[in-house]
């Protein structure tokens, strides 16, 4: 709005207020030779440069212990990274400069409308998805005015000086509103009729941190007092960083509500919403200007449900990028449509500082060089930066300014014979319906992995239906010491590795997975296609904290998944479901077992679609957690011990909104009956499926899985059952 609301004001006001000697100090450090590295704390300045690095390729990551401990040759490397990369002259490569252009086409101007139509007043707002616009929720306060109130684009000058036609859209909050006052957030669906919202592009929301600490330069987007857009241009600076806000001197005036705050890489770290006096900064203008860190504001996202609909366009809020493995040719654009007539009321009837235009579908030309796209892609044309891909392969990312149309060439491998064996079979969830699902079945698998972990939300504890959260399971306080640790996790637990649609636990001891925990979506699956495998390390954790391929090179064991590759592979479009069948190529979901392992299992493979297919569960959905049985004797075979037993627990809702939870282990008769086994007369090809209780797997694994014990069905039986053997998944007690 024009005008930053009082209450959000004084709050602001009251952070500026409350951390201003830790200001003065962090400021005068920033002027001091080398002091860029001790004006913020360790762990942050170590994670901002593993951010980095991610940027360029010369820089490599520094240990926070190190800098922590003022180690000098770690405080050394951290002073030449920083100094170089931020606290540099103004010099800067032409990319920057095309960065910003491409950012700065989804920044559009936000007109708000009272109840009786009539203007009220005007934010910014940004794009952060094909179809979702990023504000304040002072400028957005709810549903009802979203509907009311629309954005444009283009409201600038071109590089003749002369006004560019604008683009308006209504917003769409039927489809999505969501809004959060305390972090000053509102996001809302922008309505698109005829796919002419993608040319504008978006920016990329990123949860991770070390996007910025103090002492970093940001740039601001803005249209200020409803105006044209402009930029405030890197003379801006990180003077303090809070738990949910960033605070920064810069340029900035009412109607720059909803501006997207960006570092150099053109990655949006703050949402601005407030500038309060500060009249002991006298070199900052007398002004400390507040913005809401991105990673707590997606970290409010995840932690609300949403509907289905709802939750598919979140998805492509949390995941849009592209990765190829083979030859991109761009062609030349196609020939663009003509612009429609835009009427244009004047500045007299609107109120505003220039013309206001009712929002339509609009069609427009494509930029020179460039073809209509269907789907945003990230704005900013990053330094690819390479993977630790198993068998020589490295990928090719292209992050690209859309709209662009890719035309890829090259040889159709299609998959010969089943699906790789494991624990978690091949079997995958029914083919849905539908031209997703047709696409999904012809087009051929390159597996295609996204080396910025920034979107993947993981397993949702809130994904089953009728209010019921399934938290993940807990560690032992004696296994948490053996977890290998995420130092990307943001506000999530430090030892979770998050995926599209699953997450995994690691034991860095046993280079392998304590658990796994996937959701399934059965009305949104897909089958798609296997190619040969391409597996991957897990860039988050060191190899060594990982089985790889020197594990299963020439010998008789097998890359078995934990969760099946088919599992995760589901959402609202092809694509979110191929990034969550391709994510289960990690080596984290990797266990290794003898080639004969799969003799017997057809059982274990195929629980999950039995259930989804006939079992009586309401919408379709199954939470599953999946794991090896690491016992301390199992056998070690170059570095690695072989699991013996593997576990399943699945958990549906029913019809009538009862929870059921069961429990699963592929085992054999000896071990089951816990008796120990000769060498001679343990046969990797003898492997049964036994129903257990939950109360065993937890026995077995040192694991706890909370209250779903009370809701396994064989808890309830009068006569007590410590395994079933399945032959049959009609045998099941759900």
């Amino acid at each position: 709005m024009d005008e930053t609301p009082a209450g959000v004001r004084e709050d602001a006001a009251a952070r500026v207020a409350g951390r201003s000697e830790q200001r003065r100090r962090q400021i005068a450090l920033l002027a001091e030779p080398g002091g860029i590295v001790r004006a913020d704390e360790p762990v942050r300045v170590a994670t901002r440069i593993d951010r980095l690095s991610h940027h360029y390729r010369d820089i490599h990551p520094i240990d926070p212990a190190s800098l922590a401990a003022a180690d000098p040759a770690a405080v050394t490397a951290a002073v030449a990274v920083l100094e170089r990369i931020i606290q540099t002259n103004d010099l800067l490569p032409v990319g920057y400069l095309e960065g910003g252009a491409a950012a700065a086409r989804a920044v559009g101007r936000v007109v708000v409308r009272d109840a009786h139509g009539r203007l009220a007043g005007y934010g910014t707002g940004s794009l952060v998805c094909p179809e979702l616009l990023l504000t304040n929720h002072h400028v957005l306060g709810d549903a009802g005015m979203a509907g009311r109130s629309s954005v444009e684009f283009d409201y600038q000058d071109g590089i003749d000086g002369t006004p560019l036609p604008l683009r308006a859209f209504f917003l769409d909050p039927g489809r999505f509103f969501f809004a959060d006052r305390e972090l000053d957030f509102a996001l809302v669906a922008v309505k698109d009729a005829t796919g002419e919202l993608a040319r504008f592009g978006f920016n990329r929301l990123m949860a991770p941190e070390g996007k910025a600490i103090v002492g970093d330069f940001v740039t601001i987007i803005q249209h200020p007092g409803g105006e044209k857009k402009q930029v405030a241009l890197r003379e801006n600076r990180i003077v303090d960083v809070l738990e949910s806000f960033l605070h920064y001197q810069t340029d900035t005036e009412p109607g720059s509500s909803g501006s997207p705050v960006f570092n150099d890489q053109w990655e949006i770290v703050a949402l601005h919403h407030a500038a309060v006096p500060a009249p002991e900064h006298d070199a900052l203008g007398g002004v400390i200007n507040e913005g809401v860190r991105i990673s707590r504001l997606l970290g409010a996202l995840r932690r609300q449900s949403f509907p289905p609909e709802q939750r598919a366009l979140l998805d492509r809020l949390f995941a849009e990028r592209t990765t190829l493995l083979s030859a991109v040719t761009v062609p030349t654009a196609a020939p663009a449509s003509t612009a429609a007539p835009v009427s244009a009321v004047g500045p007299a009837a609107m109120g505003g500082p220039a013309s206001t235009v009712e929002p339509a579908s609009l069609v427009t030309p494509a930029p020179a060089g460039l073809a209509a796209s269907t789907d945003g892609l990230s704005t900013w044309p990053a330094e690819p930066v390479a993977g630790r891909w198993a068998d020589g392969q490295v990928p090719l990312t292209l992050t690209l300014t859309a709209p662009v149309v890719l035309h890829l060439a090259g040889p159709v491998v299609t998959a010969a014979g089943p699906a790789a064996a494991g624990p978690a079979g091949a079997a995958g969830p029914a083919v849905a319906a539908g031209p997703a699902a047709a696409a999904a079945a012809a087009a051929p698998e390159a597996i295609q992995i996204d080396q910025d972990y920034a979107g993947r939300r993981g397993y949702d504890p809130d994904f089953l239906p009728g209010g019921h959260r399934v938290a993940l399971p807990t560690l032992h306080p004696d296994l948490l010491p053996l977890a290998a640790l995420n130092p990307h996790a943001g506000d999530g637990q430090a030892y979770v590795l998050n995926y599209h649609h699953f997450s995994v636990v690691m034991n860095r001891q046993r280079r392998l997975a304590f658990f796994t925990a996937v959701n399934i979506d059965g009305p949104t699956s897909l089958r798609i296609r296997r190619d040969p495998d391409r597996w991957i390390f897990d860039p988050r954790l060191p190899d060594s904290q990982q089985t790889g391929e020197d594990v299963y090179r020439d010998n008789p064991l097998d890359r078995g998944h934990l969760v099946r590759r088919l599992d995760p592979a589901w959402g609202a479009s092809l694509a979110v479901a191929k990034s969550g069948n391709d994510d289960t190529f990690h080596f984290t979901n990797c266990t290794p077992q003898h080639k004969d392992f799969n003799q017997n299992q057809t059982t274990w493979a195929g629980l999950e679609d039995y259930i989804l297919d006939n079992a009586d569960t309401g919408d379709l959905k199954v939470t599953v957690f999946t794991g090896p049985v690491l016992a301390a004797d199992d056998d070690p075979y170059r570095g690695v011990q072989l699991p013996r037993q593997y576990w399943k627990v699945v958990v549906m809702v029913k019809h009538d909104d009862e929870l059921s939870a069961t429990g699963y282990l592929l085992s054999q008769d000896h071990l089951i009956d816990g008796l120990e086994a000769a060498p001679a007369e343990f046969s990797y090809g003898a492997y049964k499926t036994y129903q257990v209780p939950i109360r065993r797997i937890e026995d077995l694994t040192r694991l706890s899985f909370g209250t779903l014990a009370d809701a396994d069905p064989l808890a309830r039986m009068e006569v007590a059952t410590t395994a079933r053997e399945i032959t049959h998944l009609h045998q099941l007690t759900l």
